[in-house]
């Protein structure tokens, strides 16, 4: 069994443990704007692929104790990065919270970013590039009072971004808080009217949710499969029996 933890909106928390339980999630536990749970790898390619409530799910590496800026340095520098990705690949680390001795997110991410490309330069004399944007591995690391927690980002892109639009508007509804209103609402594939529509992205969930579509089936990139210890043909299969359950829900509806 591998730990994993899922982010969400804040107030989402029971929802999304419940839906994660559902994929097969174990030891569920609910905390702020998140929830952590374990499983196999299967279970964390069925809650990337199937999460509609969902920001983010991560693989948890490890927690240690931070004094100060050495120490972070220190902790990041003895995780064994080679075993998760390439030198070759592209990295951007996000780093949240703060302490005493460690009060910007941007210098602690700093910090993180020199540790993991010293250590690749020292055993493999090559360095990753970093790329804010779209990198190909992106790593989280949560600072709080004094202990640091790293996990490895599997989604890529947020989840909210399903892949059915290449734009929004103004003040666009997230998805996936679309779909936390329906769950809330209580709606049983009854008839549904938007008087207020926009962008059309409550109505969208709701028919995705009608249809039995998965909410990530239609997005072109995932961060798993940037990783080493990504299974393409397990992948594959979850995928296919999306594909699948999809397919029957479209031809019921």
């Amino acid at each position: 069994m591998t730990d994993f933890f899922a982010t969400c909106p804040k107030g989402l928390e029971s929802l999304l443990a419940a839906e994660l339980t559902q994929l097969g999630a174990e030891s569920v536990k609910e905390t702020v704007a998140g929830v952590s749970f374990s499983g196999s790898l299967e279970t964390a390619y069925r809650a990337c692929l199937w999460s509609r409530l969902a920001s983010r799910i991560m693989l948890s590496l490890v927690s240690f104790g931070v004094r100060d800026d050495m120490d972070l340095y220190l902790g990041i520098s003895n995780i064994p990065w080679e075993n998760y990705f390439s030198p070759h690949q592209t990295l951007a680390v996000d780093f949240s919270g703060t302490s005493d001795s460690i009060r910007n997110t941007q210098y602690g991410a700093l910090k993180v970013k020199d540790a993991i490309v010293d250590r690749f330069s020292k055993r493999e004399g090559v360095r990753p590039n970093i790329d804010k944007r779209e990198p190909d591995v992106r790593i989280q690391v949560h600072l709080k009072r004094e202990e640091a927690s790293v996990a490895l980002d599997l989604s890529g892109p947020a989840l909210h971004q399903r892949g059915y639009r290449a734009g929004t508007g103004d003040a666009p509804l997230k998805e996936n808080l679309a779909a936390a209103m329906l769950l809330r609402a209580g709606w049983q594939q009854e008839p549904l009217l938007d008087p207020m529509c926009g962008s059309g992205t409550l109505l969208i969930e709701a028919a995705m949710m009608a249809t039995d579509m998965a909410p990530g089936l239609l997005r072109d990139r995932f961060g798993l499969t940037e990783l080493k210890l990504h299974d393409e043909p397990l992948w594959q299969s979850v995928l296919a029996e999306a594909r699948v359950r999809a397919k029957r829900g479209m031809n019921k509806s």
